[in-house]
């Protein structure tokens, strides 16, 4: 027994050396790649921190200063040299002992395209030179002009092989401390149940793994690789239209994607002169989805509202979008007045949203609007099943106006996978408990495949309803719920906004947009503005916004004829009573502000009660100083997100609410409570006063964020997790009477 035990303590000890091998290979890979990411990293924020001092000396005759700069980077200790390369190939700076073998005409061919010479991208390399391995990195460097040119750095990596060394013995010490521990206790081992032990581990080698005990464990190792595969692959690569596309053709192998909302990207109007007009309307769920459908086409399945929807679709329904792209379908559904009236205005606006919302509204319900809005979403549910060419198509249901889609989808399509996204606030239990058909609301949602929201919080509060008002397991380790034998996950998914914008395209510079609304305001040059952009909701604030304004004004006499606020508000429900009067009272607050702070052609307050296009509402945030977002209880808030997504001059300051879920995400910003009227009113007198390096790293800060975690990393977590959902079920034949196996 002993010999025995002898002999596998020494195959032991090789199976671990083995082992050491193996993982000092994967370990040095993995540092190497980490090392370099880093180095990238590094180059490409040393050249940002001082991208707008070069492009000011960007020309031969700034030489001195170009070179001033180089040799500021290059005290970075692993900043070897630098050179700086215009848009002909030739050198304008460089810095001492820069190799010439990485000169600029030498990168400069990499980094320029033989085919389109205004074509420029990054460009890297690993080389070696006689004192060790370097770095090389080329950076372009441009505006809204074009590209000037680029910066080549040349980075010291002798620093990787130091650490290599020091782990190595690292791995060495702890693998041998374990060949060594590992060796006694086997010997142990041996002597005190050696019989047993054998036994139990003949029994794993011939199929115990399929017992029951290890199936955790198993699932557990599965999980983890799967996630840590999908970590690796976002942290190396960034979300993009392309990168969804090729996302959903790896997993969905280029299915078209179904959308069901009430709201529509794009409306059909005709104007008074009898002419067709495109809209695009003013909603957070268009600005979020749309992007999404052109990158990957599909069907979006909605309400046709336009005056001119009906003659621009064929006999079925349909239209192409966007106009002049195509890239997707439009099916528009027709509404009676009657259903209108009870499923939108009725129970979804007048019940469902001041439910979900704390902003002191009453919610009402009716059951005549509960039959409508049953009537409605079964409408749209048997859309979902005229447009979809395969037994198991995956289709988004957007927000409150659908919470019964999901169930009644999974009826008709059985092997659907349907998820489901609130775009607004989910309330806690008590709260939730005043609608009369709570129940039959939950059990619509829960359907569906997955059930999504913006926040932990809300995702929380949803499984704390559904613990309080329904027969179902709770699994809050795999944040799921078990009903009828089918599965829901419940997720965040924070929601964001397309990164780049396309609407950027068409909008000029940062310095011509603040000359145009100025000229258009008949203000001067040097004033000073801010922006609100919303519809006319009563949980946005607006009121409240404009009473901050008012304090400003009367705290910070200053600010008195230099500070105009100009609120981009697009009318909004006006056949509900309560939205009515939020229109009278804005317009009256805003009058009474400017009898008392105005003077000649001064007016404090700019209201501008009107629809807004896209290209005109980022117009107002490039050319603005401040954005002040006073939701009272908001989802997420995509406008905080779309301001800074315009302000690519790292330039304007964003004022937000504490009560939007963007608060959580973008912390650079001035976060106040908007119901404490003197603290909104010193957060824009700060925004107003602060240095523009402050508003650069604030804004640069959050732009980072935003472009990282932008709506296609929204779409693509989501879309990605439901094949999954779909691949598993395929393979393991969950599906019994129509709904998934527990």
């Amino acid at each position: 027994m002993l010999g025995s035990g002898i002999r596998f303590s020494v195959a032991l000890v090789v199976g671990l050396a083995a082992l050491t091998w193996t993982a000092s290979v994967i370990v040095y890979g993995t540092m190497r790649d980490w090392f370099e990411k880093d180095v990238s990293l590094r180059a490409t924020l040393a050249v940002n921190g001082v991208r707008h001092a070069l492009l000011s000396n960007w020309g031969p005759e700034e030489r001195d200063n170009l070179s001033a700069l180089l040799a500021e980077l290059t005290r970075d200790e692993r900043i070897l040299a630098a050179t700086a390369c215009a848009k002909d190939l030739s050198p304008l700076a460089v810095s001492g002992d820069f190799p010439q073998q990485f000169g600029c005409r030498s990168v400069g061919v990499h980094v320029r395209s033989a085919k389109a010479s205004a074509d420029w991208t990054a460009w890297k390399t690993v080389a070696s030179l006689p004192g060790g391995k370097v770095y090389v990195s080329a950076i372009p460097l441009g505006n809204s002009a074009g590209t000037e040119g680029f910066v080549v750095l040349v980075h010291d990596l002798s620093f990787i092989e130091r650490r290599e060394a020091t782990v190595r013995r690292f791995l060495l010490l702890a693998f041998g401390f374990l060949a060594v521990a590992a060796s006694a206790l086997t010997l142990i081992a041996a002597r005190v149940s050696w019989r047993k032990w054998s036994e139990e581990i003949r029994h794993v080698l011939k199929g115990g793994s399929q017992r029951p005990e290890f199936q955790p464990l198993l699932q557990d190792v599965r999980d983890l690789v799967e996630r840590i595969a999908d970590e690796r692959q976002a942290d190396s690569e960034a979300w993009t239209p392309q990168r969804l596309r090729y996302t959903l053709n790896r997993y969905l192998r280029g299915e078209k994607i179904v959308v069901v909302a009430n709201r529509e990207p794009y409306v059909h109007q005709r104007t008074a002169e009898g002419e067709l007009k495109v809209i695009h309307p003013a909603s957070g769920l268009v600005t979020a989805l749309e992007p999404i459908m052109r990158a990957c086409s599909g069907v979006w399945i909605a309400h046709g509202s336009g005056s001119a929807d009906r003659d621009t679709v064929d006999d079925k329904g349909h239209v192409r979008v966007p106009p002049g792209e195509e890239s997707y379908f439009i099916r528009r559904l027709w509404l009676s007045a009657e259903e209108e009236k009870g499923y939108y205005y009725g129970f979804a606006n007048e019940g469902l949203w001041p439910l979900c919302h704390i902003a002191d509204a009453r919610p009402i319900f009716r059951s005549e609007d509960w039959e409508h809005y049953q009537a409605v979403n079964q409408k749209f549910a048997d859309a979902v099943g005229e447009e979809v060419d395969i037994e198991d198509p995956i289709v988004l249901v957007q927000d409150y106006h659908f919470a019964l889609a999901p169930r009644l989808i999974r009826q008709r399509l059985p092997k659907a996978t349907v998820i489901s996204f609130w775009h607004i606030p989910w309330p806690n239990p008590e709260r939730f408990g005043i609608c009369p058909w709570r129940n039959e609301l939950l059990e619509g949602l829960l359907g569906g495949s997955i059930v999504g929201f913006h926040t932990r919080f809300h995702c929380n509060n949803f499984v704390d309803a559904v613990d309080r008002y329904l027969e179902a397991r709770i699994d809050r380790e795999h944040q799921a719920v078990v009903q009828h034998g089918h599965t829901t996950l419940i997720r965040p998914y924070p929601i964001s906004t397309e990164w780049p914008v396309h609407w950027l395209q068409s909008v000029p510079s940062v310095a011509e947009c603040r000359a145009s609304v100025r000229r258009e305001l008949n203000l001067p040059a040097d004033a000073l503005l801010g922006v609100g952009v919303d519809r006319l909701d009563y949980t946005k604030g607006v009121e409240e916004r404009l009473l901050a304004v008012e304090r400003l004004l009367e705290r910070f006499p200053a600010f008195r004829e230099r500070f105009t606020f100009v609120q981009l508000a697009a009318p909004s429900r006006t056949e509900i009573e309560r939205y009515r009067q939020l229109n009278e009272r804005v317009e009256q607050t805003a009058e009474r502000i400017n009898q008392r702070f105005g003077n000649g052609g001064y007016r404090p307050i700019v209201l501008l009660r009107m629809h807004h296009e896209p290209p005109t509402v980022f117009k107002y945030y490039r050319a603005a100083e401040l954005c002040y977002v006073s939701s009272l209880h908001d989802g997420m808030n995509l406008v905080a997100k779309e301001f800074v997504a315009a302000r690519d001059d790292e330039g304007g300051v964003l004022v937000l609410s504490q009560f939007t879920g963007a608060a959580r995400e973008l912390t650079e910003a001035l976060i106040v409570n908007p119901y404490d009227i003197d603290q909104a009113a010193s957060a824009l007198a700060a925004a107003l006063n602060m240095p523009q390096n402050e508003q650069s790293v604030r804004m640069r800060s959050m732009r980072n964020l935003v472009s990282e975690f932008n709506v296609y990393r929204w779409a693509g977590r989501m879309l990605v997790e439901a094949a999954r959902l779909r691949d598993r079920d395929r393979l393991t034949g969950y599906f019994v009477d129509g709904d998934r196996a527990g």
